[in-house]
């Protein structure tokens, strides 16, 4: 993707075409709408909405994991973006082709877009974990991703990032949220082993108790 994005080929030929095809689609009513909408994504708007769920998961089960891992993932996410616009510095769409108000920071990644996809995710997981359904679970999983997509695609639609943007942002979102939940489960695993005495205290999570030799 970085290399489609700095010598302009590749999958970042779609990104003319991409916002033609979102410009046409505006209307003032539809511009209002999904402004407002990618508003929830923004600097003040997602931390705020990570906060009061991840405070509401906390209370209901009266546990630390829903904190520790929105919060992880969301520092994760907010440094990867940071850090993603200062090292490459793609400025956006012409200020012609946004709908205001218009935004002056680098455009690549998406913040919007890598933080909606690792905060709804990391919030999906957390519900999944209680649910006891294949249908629930999937329904919570659907959500979680409907979320993510249409908030990348709002920030094409409002000419405020390039599609290769959001196509970076979702990638690096995606597998930053598939390693902290990977080391969840590591340590869910760990746990429930030593629960049973598979694995002797100290043991680091993902190895493997020696077998006890014959008397």
């Amino acid at each position: 993707m970085y290399e489609s994005v700095v010598e302009a080929d590749g999958v970042a030929g779609l990104d003319h075409p991409v916002l033609a095809a979102g410009k046409s689609m505006r209307s003032p009513g539809l511009d209002a709408a999904i402004t407002a909408f990618t508003d929830v994504g923004g600097t003040i708007g997602m931390p705020v909405l990570a906060l009061a769920v991840m405070g509401v998961l906390a209370y209901r089960r009266r546990s630390w994991t829903p904190v520790i891992l929105i919060v992880t993932a969301g520092l994760g996410s907010l440094l990867m973006t940071i850090a993603g616009k200062r090292l490459i510095g793609r400025t956006r769409p012409d200020l012609s082709d946004a709908v205001p108000p218009y935004e002056h920071s680098a455009s690549f990644p998406s913040g919007h877009s890598l933080n909606a996809i690792v905060v709804a995710g990391i919030v999906a997981y957390l519900v999944i974990l209680r649910l006891k359904t294949a249908r629930s679970r999937i329904l919570a999983g659907a959500a979680a991703a409907v979320f993510a997509a249409a908030m990348g695609l709002s920030r094409v639609y409002l000419g405020h990032h390039w599609l290769t943007d959001v196509l970076a942002a979702w990638a690096l979102g995606a597998a930053w949220l598939a390693l902290v939940i990977t080391a969840h489960r590591l340590y869910l695993t760990v746990r429930k082993r030593r629960a049973r005495g598979e694995v002797p205290a100290g043991t680091a999570p993902g190895a493997v108790a020696p077998k006890a030799g014959r008397a």
